[in-house]
């Protein structure tokens, strides 16, 4: 087996990292747990499990059916499509940086990725397998193969962006209206609260208030997780990186521009009983929206993937 040097595979732990060579604008120590450490070889074969469509019950859809790498891995669509044309039940998120999360899935139901890449397959709407079907079309048991797309994920990551490009001292990188919307996603319009970090999201599930239509609650998102009253129609925060690629957008991609978020998070989101505290109208002006769309857009960096 090609195993990585051990000068960085040395001592890992649950909880410990792994330094890789990452864009700018991230951290380079990567969590990787004790089960699962990474190798080439893992890597490789998760990389041909994830364009496999094998793992789909009809051969017709893959794990990169709904995360293309031209649209930062995810579909470009308000609701993947699986098997039999089936509508999914909620927007196919990105998959940049997710090695670096805490929750996977907008309700968070999965909190490594050892956990989250088997769903999708096991899912009747989506891949459709059985594990006992997994293994005799891979020749691997199912173990394995949650080992290495986990593997292969937790490598996909996003950084190298015009605004990391101006935090590291490039003072040019942004122009004059991406520092002035940087200046109202750091001031007044309180986006940080949620989008902060090297990932630009806190990895907490809000209500904002997109699932509330004609006076109900059409997805309890987080609620049925965890059945705490205060996560009724919770939704985990996405990350900001690559936006401008992953339209349409929120939990239901009912979204389809990035100006239509900003005039949705300017009008206070939707009210509803469990609205989060933090969503309040901020009546953006006109050159304030379009001065937060041009930073939004200035996320935009590169993707790579594996070692």
């Amino acid at each position: 087996m090609n195993i990585l040097p051990a000068q960085l595979l040395g001592g890992l732990a649950l909880g410990a990292s792994l330094v890789l060579k990452a864009p700018l604008g991230l951290d380079l120590h990567l969590p990787v747990p004790e089960g699962n450490p990474l190798t080439r070889e893992k890597i490789a074969l998760g990389r041909k499990l994830f364009f496999d469509k094998r793992l789909s019950r009809d051969f017709t859809v893959a794990c990169a059916t709904c995360h293309d790498p031209a649209r930062a891995f995810s579909d470009g669509r308000p609701v993947p499509t699986g098997m039999n044309a089936i509508r999914g039940a909620r927007n196919a998120p990105a998959l940049i940086n997710r090695g670096y999360g805490r929750h996977l899935f907008w309700d968070g139901r999965a909190p490594t990725l050892e956990l989250q890449v088997v769903q999708p397959i096991r899912n009747p709407t989506e891949l459709g397998l059985t594990d006992e079907e997994v293994e005799r079309r891979t020749g691997r048991t199912v173990a394995e193969v949650t080992a290495a797309l986990a593997s292969y994920v937790r490598t996909i990551r996003s950084g190298d962006s015009r605004f990391d490009r101006y935090t590291a001292g490039e003072r040019n990188a942004l122009t004059p209206l991406e520092k002035s919307g940087l200046d109202v996603f750091r001031g007044r319009g309180g986006c940080t609260t949620c989008h902060l970090g090297p990932s630009f999201t806190d990895e907490q599930f809000h209500n904002t208030g997109v699932a509330w239509r004609e006076g109900r609650l059409l997805d309890p998102g987080r609620f049925n997780v965890t059945s705490a009253p205060r996560d009724r129609g919770a939704f985990k925060t996405p990350t900001l990186r690559e936006i401008a690629r992953t339209a349409p957008y929120m939990h239901d991609g009912s979204l389809a521009t990035l100006e239509a978020v900003v005039d949705f998070y300017s009008e206070g989101g939707r009210p509803n009983p469990s609205l989060d505290p933090e969503l309040r109208p901020r009546d953006f002006t006109i050159e304030e929206k379009r001065a937060l769309v041009a930073f939004l857009r200035a996320l935009t960096g590169r993707v790579r993937e594996g070692l």
